[in-house]
This record gives C-alpha cells, structure tokens and sequence, in this order.
C-alpha cells in the first residue's frame, strides 16, 4: 500500500533527524544550504526587470559586483562599507 507524501516526509526527516537540525546545535551551520540559489535568483530577477543584460560584458561585471558584496557581507562588512573600500582600493584590508 503506497504512503501518504506527509507520512514519507515523516519517515525521512526521523531518519536523518541529526543532520536535520544540526543548524540548531551548530552556530556555524546554516539553516539552509541554498545560498547559490538565492545568489542566482537575484540575478534572474534583475534580468527580468531590466529585460536582459545588455551585453555579456554588462552580465559579467553584475554577476563581479554582487559576488563580492556577498564575500564582504559574510565578512561582516555593510555593502556601502565594501563599495566605498573598493573604489578606495582598501580590499587588502578586508583580507583579499
């Protein structure tokens, strides 16, 4: 007899239930593990409202840009903090 998807969902999540909710032993662990979707929807989202990049020269320094405001925020640098850096050139401060 075929199980219920929330009675498989059960019996998963009892099975694997350390990894499960190692986020909530573990500071250092992150409730999710889709930071690269999240990045790459981000980048969907502004092609759509724009209508596309340009040119792939425009997707490169977009995709550039945001990569490294994502580095230095999981440094802990604000995002204007981290432009006004690089524009200074003071990423060898950030420890780049």
């Amino acid at each position: 007899m075929a199980k219920s998807d929330a009675h498989n969902l059960w019996e998963r999540l009892k099975k694997h239930e350390a990894a499960v909710l190692l986020f909530a032993r573990d500071p250092h662990v992150a409730f999710t593990n889709n930071r690269a979707e999240r990045d790459l929807r981000m980048a969907k989202v502004k092609q759509k409202v724009s209508g596309c990049f340009r040119t792939e020269l425009y997707a490169n320094a977009y995709c550039r840009i945001s990569s490294y405001l994502q580095t230095m925020a999981s440094k802990g640098y604000h995002p204007l903090v981290a432009i006004q850096m690089a524009l200074n050139s003071e990423t060898s401060a950030a420890g780049e």
